[in-house]
């Protein structure tokens, strides 16, 4: 094993397009899993030579661990997975829609470090219809688990073909990866685009229609809410 770790180094190697979970990851409470990530955390800390009475850091190990389990790795548990309601299309809108701009903040599985980026998400209905804040959440939820950003970008796009009963879905993520930005080679510069077309998005000049609607310029930032 110490050898298959040391073989890939820094190298961001994903596993499969599920997220790999042990078959008991949720034997335990969530109470359970704070307390023993609290633990974890002190012991870090306390390794590094850190002062744990200090009244800057002695609060961390419990904050880290309820920020692990209760908002970062949150989509980790399926209770948390956002109802994915769908509608009859009565309006009978027949083209793609697509929602851009998704804001993703997510952890690189390699590193433990954030990975920060947009997620650009459309579907074409096939009689169906789905509230637009639920593609964003979706892209929440699967982003809120130690992550690869090719594993989310397929996860976003089987969660909502699945929920549509549609093969015509498709995601767009580009992101900055703090594992790449901050360590290592220590690139500022660079971000990581990912794609997962299906369905009719794999005809060209559909994609193309696609990629086209999310290089659109979109600043509002001039309207004015009446």
């Amino acid at each position: 094993m110490i050898n298959k770790i040391d073989e890939i180094g820094d190298d961001h190697v994903g596993s499969s397009a599920k997220t790999p979970l042990r078959a008991d990851a949720f034997d335990i409470s969530d109470a359970e899993k704070r307390a023993r990530i609290e633990a974890s955390v002190r012991d870090i800390l306390d390794t590094l030579g850190m002062d744990l009475e200090d009244d800057s850091i002695k609060g961390t190990p419990r904050r880290v661990a309820k920020a692990y389990v209760n908002e970062i790795f949150s989509g980790l548990n399926p209770a948390n997975k956002p109802k994915l309601s769908t509608f009859d299309n009565n309006y009978k809108y027949g083209e793609m829609l697509v929602e851009k701009n998704i804001t993703v903040y997510s952890t690189c599985e390699h590193h433990l470090l954030p990975i920060v980026g947009r997620a650009h998400v459309a579907y074409i209905s096939n009689g169906n219809v789905i509230g637009l804040s639920k593609m964003n959440r979706i892209v929440d939820y699967y982003a809120k688990r130690p992550q690869v950003q090719e594993r989310l970008t397929m996860q976003v796009v089987q969660a909502l073909q699945k929920a549509m009963g549609t093969k015509d879905v498709a995601c767009v993520i580009d992101a900055k990866h703090l594992c790449v930005n901050s360590r290592g080679v220590r690139d500022i510069v660079s971000s990581t685009v990912t794609s997962e077309f299906g369905g009719k998005f794999k005809e060209k000049d559909v994609k193309r229609e696609f990629l086209d609607y999310i290089k659109m310029d979109t600043n509002f930032d001039n309207i004015e809410v009446q």
